[in-house]
Parts: C-alpha cells; structure tokens; sequence
C-alpha cells in the first residue's frame, strides 16, 4: 500500500518535469527574464538628471557651528567628585619643595622662639623673602587676573544674538536672514546651485558671500549631512519645477576667524533656541545634525 502511493506522488512530478523540457526544446512556453538593472547609457543618465533638476530646485547650505570655548560649570555631583578626587590625590603625593621649605622656616620660627641665639638675630635682620612672602604675591597676582576675567566676560552680552562671542561654554549655529519668495526668514546660509559646480562648492559660496562676513570655515566632508524637500505654494508651482531641495553642509568656524557680523543679517543661537526662529518642518531637518555639545 505505501509503495502504490509513493508512485501515485512521483508519476505527477515527472509530467510536470518532461513538460517544462519540452517547453525549453520548442521554445514557445516561456520567455528569457533579465534580474539586472536595465542598462543606461551616461547621456539618458544625464537626460534623467536633468529632469530632476529642472523639476526641483536645488540649493546648497551649510551649518555652521562655533564650538565651545570654555567649559561649562560642572554639576554639584561632578563638584563633590572633583573635590574628592583633589583630596584623594593630595593625600597620597609627596610634599613638594615649597611645602618643604615652608615646614623649614616654620620650624626656624619655632627655634628662634625658644632659644635667643646672636646668630639666629642676625639672619633674621636681613631682608629675606620667605615662602608665606612667596605665597602672598602669587595670591596677589592670581586676583588681578580673576578681575580682569571677570572684566572681560562682563563685557559680553549674552542676550546679543549677532554675537559670535556669546555663551562660551556652548555650540552656536549660524543663521542668517534669506529672502524668500516675499517674505524674509532666518535660515542656514544657502545659495541656489548652478551648473558645473558641486554641491559643497555651491555650499561654500553661500557662506562666502554672506553681507558684511568674511568666515574662515572647515568643511567636514564632501557628502551632504541631511536634505530639506518642499513644495512651491499651488499660485507659483509649474509643471517644470515644483519646489526645492536644499542640502545641507557641516562646517566648523575655523580658530583664526574673527570676522564681525552685522546686527539684524546673522543670529548665533544655541540648539535650544532655534525653535524660536526656524519652522517646523525645516527645523525637524536640521536638528538631526546640529551638535549640542
């Protein structure tokens, strides 16, 4: 009975077999599939681009960030732990020569008080500068640059946004005010691309021809760090071009850049404050790439 069933199982499987043959031998059952990608040539490549571009705008912008310049306080739980960590390490280091030429003239001090030596007098007559005489004038000196520190970031407006300067312990973007369509917006510095350029050079002329700014920047790459897509309002859309792209850039301000930016035309804003100034939408964007260190 179990041998009648195995043939009643394999006698199907072999018409089928000897049928997909005889469809192979004549030809006219089946068609030869191509699992590649279709073979373009560079010139419908291009005509493909180009469709693309005239159909979108693209633009090139570039983030740029001031790092920090200072650090920032620490926490009360960082605090305790430095303060232990100073301690720890103060209690297992070896006295250095000024703590042990101060231990000298203390127990000198001691001495002279307990037996009147001649000898002794006359040292003590000359004009000697001790280690506490020592100390007095570091403490001096270190309080005559605390003031002038203190001076010199009192001077410093944090609520002046056009600032470079401003909030030292933390990273600023740059933005600037971009006029678009018939409103004016606070955007990252973008210049629309053209031909022949790529989109980091398109990118490095919309910081290099900001108004009144002349920034010394580093780019961080060649490929661009996030995109930003949106549609023209319905009155102003075609068929040929239906709204932009914008890539985006990162880029650090260089050390060695000093440039003054004009108030109202730039703004350097912690990551924070940017929901202030930028749009949703754009801001949903941008906020993946912004360091907040």
């Amino acid at each position: 009975m179990a041998a009648a069933s195995r043939v009643s199982l394999v006698r199907p499987l072999r018409r089928i077999f000897a049928h997909v043959q005889d469809s192979r031998t004549h030809g006219c059952f089946y068609r030869n599939l191509s699992l590649g990608a279709p073979s373009w040539t560079a010139q419908q490549a291009a005509e493909a681009a180009g469709v693309v571009a005239r159909r979108w705008k693209l633009f090139g912008a570039v983030c740029l960030q001031r790092l920090p310049v200072v650090s920032q306080k620490p926490t009360a739980l960082e605090e305790q732990y430095s303060q232990l960590v100073h301690q720890l390490d103060l209690e297992n280091s070896m006295y250095s020569d000024h703590e042990l030429r101060l231990q000298e003239e203390a127990e000198r001090m001691r001495r002279k008080k307990d037996d009147d030596n001649s000898d002794e007098e006359d040292s003590a007559d000359r004009d000697i500068i001790t280690a506490e005489d020592l100390e007095d004038i570091w403490e001096q000196r270190l309080k005559k640059v605390q003031l002038s520190l203190l001076g010199m970031f009192s001077e410093m407006n944090e609520e002046d946004l056009s600032s470079v300067d401003r909030c030292l312990s933390d990273s600023l973007v740059l933005l600037a005010k971009q006029r678009v369509g018939e409103e004016d917006l606070w955007l990252l510095p973008q210049q629309q691309w053209e031909a022949g350029e790529t989109l980091r050079q398109t990118a490095e002329r919309a910081l290099a021809t900001l108004p009144g700014a002349n920034f010394k920047a580093v780019f961080l790459g060649n490929s661009p760090c996030g995109v930003y897509k949106y549609k023209f309002p319905k009155d102003i859309r075609t068929e040929s071009c239906v709204g932009a792209k914008v890539f985006f850039f990162k880029a650090l301000l260089s050390k060695e850049s000093h440039s003054e930016t004009q108030k109202g035309a730039f703004m350097w804003l912690r990551k924070k404050e940017l929901s202030d100034h930028l749009r949703p939408a754009y801001l949903e964007q941008v906020k993946y790439f912004v360091f907040d260190l």
